[in-house]
């Protein structure tokens, strides 16, 4: 069993010496040379863009990124179905206000119970660390939380509609421990499913742990 884990640990960490994500930044962009961009790019290119004030990044994912990415999507999917929660899911569909100088692409997103414009809950996969303040660019969107995932495990923002003092550094959100959006869900045994090397048996694992535990859902 430790011959087979350590292997996988080296397979893995050969593949993110290889698996690079790319990132090009300018500013003094215009909302307008945005749009184009956009539209230029379309949906099938493998880029993401994200502006904010004049400032644009084009960010090449890396199969690392989206392969947990999507990880993460499927297993929340799981728990939707599990817990019997109603949900419209946004992928990465670009999410923009014009008069809040403010788009992006989120890696997953989703509206909880009632489906709207703009999502409840943005997920982001941090493989390397960008130059646009994300939270500031989540507030302008009033996307309720935000959930980064780094370094195996999440960090949960939930954006207050008041700004005490001690959460203006986080932009008017808040750290937590748990989802206040999805407060039945086990936030740290998600991650740990996350960890799981083979995704189908993290799948199977995940569904059966819920079944188990259907009674806190």
């Amino acid at each position: 069993m430790l011959t087979i884990e350590l292997n996988n640990l080296l397979q893995e960490q050969a593949l993110q010496h290889q698996d690079t994500e790319e990132r090009y930044i300018t500013d003094s962009v215009s909302w307008e040379q945005y749009e184009t961009l956009l539209e230029r790019i379309g949906d099938a290119a493998g880029y993401r863009v994200t502006f904010l004030d004049g400032v644009l990044e084009i960010m090449s994912p890396s199969r690392r990124h989206e392969s947990r990415k999507t990880r993460i999507g499927d297993l929340l999917l799981i728990y939707f179905v599990e817990a019997d929660i109603e949900y419209f899911p946004f992928g990465s569909t670009t999410l923009r206000q014009e008069k809040k100088r403010g788009g992006t692409e989120p890696d997953e997103a989703y509206c909880i119970g009632t489906d709207r414009e703009f999502p409840d809950l943005a997920i982001e996969v941090i493989v390397t660390s960008g130059s646009i303040n994300t939270l500031e660019l989540y507030r302008r969107l009033n996307v309720q939380e935000v959930w980064f995932w780094c370094n195996d495990r999440f960090a949960i923002y939930h954006l207050r509609e008041e700004i005490p003092v001690e959460f203006v550094s986080n932009c008017g959100y808040e750290l937590i421990t748990k989802s206040e959006l999805l407060p039945e869900l086990d936030i740290d045994m998600l991650a740990e499913f996350l960890k799981v090397p083979q995704p189908l048996a993290a799948a199977k694992e995940w569904k059966q742990y819920l079944r188990s535990n259907n009674s806190n859902l």
